[in-house]
């Protein structure tokens, strides 16, 4: 019997988009924000809405604000404020800090990325690549979705520099083995730079453990609101000569890289959405969340045809399918109409989507996070098996 140590009734009392009778089945596309967040952006822009660095009181406050995000984000991440940054998006902030990385790189120099990899963590080197004459190659999947680490050790050359992965696969769910991941570029001298845009709302991270150069995430898939976030390691960060303009600070390091007036606002909602997994805890998030997921799998109806892993080992609860005979669209919309909200397309993962066959249509993908309920996956599955 599926069991959950959240006190998921009151959870969810906590998400006011919970209440309108849709199953939000989408998280893999982003998550609701609990009331808590939504006020305290609402309470910034009220009482505390100005620019920094200004001698009266409103600037002060946005002054601490930051301060104080900057602080949250390391302990979110693992790592010293000093070494964190924000910015409109993971995509925007990876352009800018892979243009920032291109300074360093030579013709000829090579970058490796993931079959797995979202293309927020593939375009940025692709398009670096072009102006600068570099290989990029393409680390190979298995069949299952799991990451080919045989084929990523051939790979790598004396000329690579950085292995860019993900920590979880934003359309099929796999998690591959970042420790040996890291260790393979580091061995090679190249940098580990990971994509955790799908991982953060199932799982710490913590930078230090994972030995990672470069991390990157959004909050607004983590119960926050729209906006990205970055560790850069700082020895890696003082080496580099930032794009910026020259009154902007230079301290603390990782403010180089933030390029005009950060959306306090957003900043707001993102110490409190950490605040808010703080007081849940990762325990009680991940023993639901797995609970979910086998649910899901283990009442998956036959016409349905699954991408990626077939237990909830070495995942997240996000699943790659389709319906036999259906277009993925055509399965979303019927889903829709019983106000089951899930996916379809390639959600950018448009290498995974290629290597398994499913382009141009994609597939349906659903993903749950820890407001989820079993009566909700229920709901889906019956309507799977009535479609």
């Amino acid at each position: 019997m599926a069991s959950s140590t959240i006190q998921l009734e009151a959870v969810r009392a906590r998400f006011p988009a919970l209440g309108s009778g849709v199953a939000f089945l989408d998280a893999p596309g982003g998550t609701q924000c609990p009331r808590s967040v939504i006020d305290a952006i609402a309470a910034y822009l009220r009482e505390s809405n100005a620019n920094l660095g200004g001698a009266f009181a409103a600037s002060r406050r946005s002054d601490e604000l930051v301060e104080l995000a900057h602080a949250t984000a390391g302990r979110f991440l693992g790592c010293r404020a000093a070494e964190t940054i924000f910015g409109q998006n993971m995509t925007t902030l990876n352009f800018a800090l892979t243009r920032t990385l291109g300074r360093t790189l030579t013709a000829g120099d090579q970058i490796l990325v993931t079959r797995l990899d979202h293309d927020g963590n593939v375009a940025p080197w692709l398009e670096l690549a072009h102006d600068l004459d570099l290989g990029v190659d393409f680390v190979e999947i298995h069949s299952d979705t799991t990451l080919d680490l045989d084929d990523l050790e051939r790979k790598l050359t004396e000329r690579t520099r950085v292995v860019a992965f993900p920590l979880a696969s934003n359309a099929v769910g796999t998690v591959p083995d970042a420790t040996r991941v890291v260790e393979l570029a580091h061995r090679a001298g190249a940098l580990a730079w990971a994509d955790a845009v799908h991982y953060a709302p199932h799982g710490p991270i913590d930078v230090a453990a994972l030995g990672v150069d470069l991390l990157l995430c959004s909050p607004y898939k983590f119960f926050g609101p729209h906006l990205g976030l970055a560790f850069g390691r700082e020895e890696l960060l003082r080496s580099w000569r930032p794009y910026k303009v020259r009154p902007a600070a230079d301290e603390p390091v990782g403010t180089r890289f933030e390029t005009g007036t950060l959306p306090h606002e957003l900043l707001a909602g993102f110490v409190t959405a950490v605040a808010y997994l703080d007081e849940l805890g990762w325990d009680g998030i991940q023993l639901h969340e797995r609970a979910l997921g086998q649910r899901f799998l283990d009442g998956l109806p036959e016409r349905c045809t699954l991408y990626g892993l077939e237990t909830m080992e070495g995942r997240v609860p996000t699943f790659a399918f389709r319906v036999d005979g259906m277009p993925p669209r055509e399965a979303a919309e019927r889903l829709a109409a019983r106000e089951l909200a899930v996916w379809d397309g390639d959600y950018y993962a448009v290498e995974a989507m290629t290597r398994l066959g499913l382009q141009p249509e994609g597939a349906v993908r659903t993903g749950f996070v820890h407001y989820n309920t079993f009566e909700e996956v229920d709901r889906l599955l019956a309507a799977l098996a009535e479609i």
